[in-house]
């Protein structure tokens, strides 16, 4: 995978799905907390003044030109759960975001949050 740094370039940049369909626009970034690597990243989508952010797993992601492509289809993305463009994801909603693209979720060993913002 891309190092966060080279990621967080691509901020603002179009999202597409495997079939090269337009799922909205690169917002964030976040990490999985005990390892540091990318693990997810919010997508804006939505229309003016009703955007919102939703999650979609990074892993298998490739970067071509003007594009991060997700192993994801748009539908499924657009399903996904969502915060405002200025909210902030809860500890309480992290693990449906996991759950959607059922992917093991698992707390560090003293509690703490699987991902960060960077």
């Amino acid at each position: 995978m891309f190092p966060a740094e080279n990621l967080r370039d691509w901020r603002g940049e179009k999202v597409i799905d495997p079939d090269g369909a337009k799922i909205g626009d690169l917002e964030a970034v976040y990490v999985d907390t005990s390892t540091d690597e990318p693990a997810f990243a919010t997508v804006r989508i939505g229309m003016i003044g009703r955007h919102r952010l939703v999650f979609v797993p990074l892993a298998g992601a490739t970067v071509t030109p003007g594009a991060v492509r997700v192993r994801y289809d748009k539908k499924l993305v657009g399903d996904a759960p969502a915060i405002d463009v200025d909210g902030e994801l809860t500890a309480a909603d992290e693990p449906r975001v996991f759950a959607h693209y059922s992917v093991p979720y698992q707390t560090g060993t003293a509690g703490e949050r699987r991902l960060a913002r960077r």
